[in-house]
């Protein structure tokens, strides 16, 4: 089919980890560019093929628009040879405006933000995505799916009206739910990314994921690498083993209903030396006592 063709190099390198990368913050408080450069580059040196700015592990809705921009900037810059899959979102004028930044900075793909509103209707989610993607129909796009309400026939619907839609970055915790979805929506016609990083990667990949998003890369890149490798080459027993050693950290990342997602992410890169732990409200800095699990862990991992 002709979308199997279209986009051919984005398809391919979002079936890999598909890294979140965090946004450091001066002492001032300000987007550290120089440190968010050497974090990009340290990525895609080793080995990481796709790279997302604005996501969520990089505090998208904590950034003003121009810090948005300014990420996006330097990502594009220290890629290299690497995708950039820029965060989009808010309302559509704001998501369309910064998509065609994107475009015009160098990047090959957008990820539009899940819909952040308190009525959603299928039928709007729809017409939400569509009219962002229709404004760039030289960019491949990629859905952050988070609402279980989402149909595949929803999916469909939109790749026929937007066919410049190649991903689904599929965030929902419930593999069969991700199943019906991907075959309701024709499986092929889509990449499918385990939205919810490392720990539920295993599951989704047994049933038809061929990508998964990650913000551990940035602390443990050949970690996460080595995981998809596994998964890739149906090593479930092997991917297990790397599994049962990123769990503390996950399991940190996922407490209190996500509370430190990212604030362990940055403390880990702190401790490691490589940026300020400093993260924007809502989130917080890890206590005393976290940051001590925290360097037990990464000790255990022969990083500290």
């Amino acid at each position: 089919m002709a979308f199997e063709k279209a986009f051919e190099k984005q398809r391919q390198r979002l079936a890999s980890v598909v890294a979140i990368p965090v946004t450091p913050f001066t002492a001032a408080g300000d987007v550290d560019a120089e440190t968010y450069e050497r974090l990009v580059e340290r990525l895609v040196l080793s080995g990481v093929e796709v790279v997302t700015p604005n996501g969520n592990t990089g505090e998208f809705y904590a950034l003003d628009e121009q810090e948005t921009r300014q990420c996006l900037e330097v990502t594009t810059k220290a890629a290299r040879e690497a995708s950039v899959l820029a965060g989009v979102g808010h309302d559509v004028r704001t998501a369309v405006k910064a998509a065609k930044h994107a475009r015009a900075s160098g990047a090959d793909m957008v990820m539009i933000h899940q819909p952040v509103h308190p009525y959603v209707s299928r039928a709007g989610w729809i017409d939400y995505h569509r009219a962002i993607a229709n404004e760039v129909p030289e960019l491949g796009v990629v859905l952050y799916v988070r609402n279980p309400a989402i149909e595949g026939s929803d999916l469909a619907q939109l790749a026929d009206a937007a066919p410049n839609v190649l991903g689904v970055k599929y965030a929902v915790p419930d593999p069969v739910r991700f199943r019906t979805v991907a075959r309701d929506a024709g499986y092929e016609r889509f990449v499918w990314i385990a939205g919810l990083a490392e720990l539920s990667a295993p599951g989704y990949f047994a049933v038809g994921a061929t990508g998964f998003t990650s913000g551990l890369v940035n602390v443990a890149p050949q970690m996460s690498l080595d995981l998809f490798r596994r998964l890739r080459n149906h090593d479930f027993a092997g991917a297990m083993e790397i599994w049962d050693r990123i769990r503390p950290f996950e399991q940190m990342r996922a407490a209190e209903g996500n509370a430190n997602n990212v604030s362990v992410v940055k403390d880990a890169l702190s401790q490691l030396g490589l940026c300020r732990p400093d993260v924007r409200p809502p989130s917080r800095l890890l206590t005393a006592a976290e940051r001590n699990q925290l360097f037990e862990i990464l000790s255990s991992w022969g990083l500290s």
